[in-house]
């Protein structure tokens, strides 16, 4: 494990894959332990992919499905606090047991305005899992059931989580070095 660099800024290895793996385990586990119905898994792109890859593969509930949803508050690393719906998710998902899937949670923007799309849409429980969590940039008053790692407010790329779209294929995930 090295350090990398992505447009000129350098990053070094914060948490590795073996920890990811067991933090993921982790969370599954615990979505598998509460026995939802029916869930409908909804992996927010790009970032959770590698993260809603890997928890589908540990999730032993009976007739869950996945969907997902694409929204953006990002520029470069720094949000632009406003959440612009890309890719939405198609059928009727009324009634349906949801379980949202972020790769991180931050300001908690994006998770609200993902959350009030939802339940326009009248879908029955709304559960929440994410690998990362910084509680020191969250603003907002929503539940988060299933936290993997709680980080500080730095930015962070690798497993899913970009900079500029660069550094999503990386097994670990990075801090930027200060």
């Amino acid at each position: 494990m090295k350090d990398i660099t992505l447009h000129n800024k350098k990053f070094e290895v914060f948490i590795a894959e073996t920890e990811i793996a067991a933090i993921v385990h982790s969370i599954a586990n615990n979505i598998n332990n509460t026995r939802i119905k029916n869930p409908l898994f909804i992996s927010v792109l790009n970032g959770s992919f590698m993260f809603s890859s890997d928890i589908m593969k540990k999730i032993t509930l009976p007739k869950t499905e996945i969907s997902f949803i694409k929204l953006s508050s990002y520029l470069g690393k720094e949000t632009t606090g406003e959440v612009n719906k890309l890719i939405g998710i198609s059928g009727d998902i009324s009634g349906r047991n949801i379980i949202i899937l972020e790769d991180i949670i931050d300001t908690g923007i994006t998770l609200e305005k993902i959350i009030s799309l939802l339940k326009k849409e009248k879908v029955g429980d709304i559960k929440v899992a994410t690998l990362l969590f910084k509680p020191e940039a969250y603003t907002k008053d929503l539940n988060i059931d299933f936290i993997g790692k709680s980080i500080a407010n730095d930015f962070v790329v690798g497993y899913g989580l970009d900079y500029d779209e660069f550094g999503r294929n990386l097994p670990h995930i990075y801090k930027l070095k200060e």
